[in-house]
């Protein structure tokens, strides 16, 4: 039983809520129309029962009289009437009323030859008169036939009517759930506007209440993100005057150790400066990308090389991605080794060389940082994968994505949290998207997917 329930509680839960409405209003009118159905049977069954348990009073003291008069038992000409004495098939209920001395009558319209009897005690003996009742009975059940068609024409109106009424619920609901969806991933700009009627009072309507919560919601919610982004714009541009005249006094000290030192906070405090200003063109969508066509192996071996890290790099065959036969060097996909002769076969791919030379360097820069050597760049089709041989990526940025000045390291200090945030911004902007995952062997995992050409 509790597994009959848990069953039909699973069905009702993947309905949407218009069918639920429905099923719900459905079932509501059914259980009425059972019960107003219920309680017509019994009424029209008592009205049968009472004019046949009447007519066979009736006919039995007309019988009792002849038989008074004449001595024998008359059924008086009435084909369906079967008046006896002491009739063998009697119900025993009834025969043991009659010998008590009272005249009473019996029912049966459940059998398979529904009868009433009607019986009365003469002398020592039993006068039963039997009257069948099959065309009564098959009265009952064309009206009870009728009885259901009609709740099932009920029922079945409610149910259109209730998904009717609903749809428009549900239509209201659904676009406030996409409007929510659409500034969860960034559009602040979406709004439900739903329509309040005109004169209508705040909590007569749930759903235009819904629909103004969430869009009170969305521009609270914008207004604060872009005082923050106005902050951050402000705060990393107005560093920007008093950090260059710091470097500058800096490079004019003699060397030292001090010196260095000094030095080396300026260019971190300069670095820092430069990541919040392009977080904060990113967030205000101002970045342009600069798109042409590029063979993606040569365009991501020069930003390893320029890199100056120490890195691993390869362009293998994908075969899902074929080299365009157009390509320098068109002769199929590359075989596998490491890309340091000619003939390679690039795949081509639509982007802004800057801005995919950024994003590269700093996936490399963030596996240095947190993951082990050695740091691998794997080029296969239009897909640039960089992997170390670390830790991996902690299971809040693979689910939550990366954060603003939060790592995955657990010392304080070390970096800044702003480069996946930055890679993951200009991927974005032109157009490519970046997939973090942990390799089963060990280390870290960031593919960087771009359109082809």
């Amino acid at each position: 039983m509790r597994a009959l329930a848990r069953r039909v509680r699973a069905a009702l839960n993947a309905l949407g809520l218009r069918w639920k409405i429905a099923a719900l209003l459905a079932l509501g009118c059914a259980v009425v129309a059972v019960a107003i159905g219920v309680l017509v049977h019994q009424a029209r069954l008592e009205q049968v029962s009472k004019t046949a348990r009447s007519g066979a009073t009736a006919q039995l003291v007309r019988v009792r009289q002849l038989y008074e008069l004449t001595g024998q038992v008359d059924t008086g000409g009435e084909a369906d009437t079967d008046a006896a004495l002491d009739a063998p098939n009697l119900p025993a209920s009834l025969r043991a009323a009659a010998l008590d001395g009272r005249r009473t009558t019996y029912l049966d319209m459940g059998a398979a030859d529904p009868v009433v009897w009607a019986a009365r005690p003469v002398g020592d003996h039993v006068l039963s008169v039997r009257e069948p009742l099959a065309q009564q009975a098959e009265e009952m059940a064309e009206f009870d036939r009728q009885l259901m068609a009609s709740g099932a024409v009920v029922v079945i109106l409610a149910a259109l009517g209730g998904a009717a009424l609903a749809s428009r619920l549900s239509r209201e609901l659904r676009t406030a759930a996409a409007t929510a969806r659409r500034i969860s991933q960034g559009d602040l700009d979406a709004r439900i506007d739903h329509p309040r009627p005109p004169g209508g009072r705040p909590g007569k309507d749930e759903v235009a209440e819904l629909a103004t919560a969430v869009d009170t919601m969305a521009a609270s919610l914008q207004q604060r993100l872009e005082a923050e982004q106005r902050f951050t714009a402000d705060v990393a541009h107005e560093l920007r005057t008093p950090l260059t005249g710091l470097h500058t006094a800096a490079e004019l000290l003699p060397q030292s150790r001090p010196t260095e030192l000094v030095r080396d906070r300026v260019l971190a405090l300069r670095t820092l400066t430069e990541d919040l200003l392009e977080v904060a063109r990113l967030d205000a969508e101002m970045e342009r990308p600069d798109l042409a066509t590029h063979p993606l192996g040569t365009l991501t071996e020069g930003i390893v090389q320029r890199s100056g890290c120490p890195v691993r790099f390869a362009a293998v065959r994908d075969p899902h991605h074929p080299a365009d036969p157009g390509a320098p060097g068109g002769r199929g996909a590359h075989d596998g080794r490491d890309d340091q002769g000619a003939g390679r076969d690039d795949t081509l791919v639509r982007t802004d060389a800057r801005r995919l030379e950024r994003i590269i360097a700093n996936l490399v820069a963030n596996a240095r940082r947190h993951g082990a050597d050695p740091v691998d760049v794997r080029v296969a089709g239009p897909v640039v994968t960089v992997s170390d041989h670390g830790p991996g990526f902690p299971e809040h940025l693979l689910k939550d994505g990366p954060r603003r000045f939060q790592t995955g390291a657990r010392e304080r200090g070390q970096g800044t949290g702003l480069g996946l945030t930055i890679a993951f911004g200009q991927a974005q902007a032109i157009g490519a998207r970046v997939e973090l995952s942990n390799a089963e062997s060990g280390g870290a995992v960031a593919e960087v997917h771009l359109p082809t050409a």
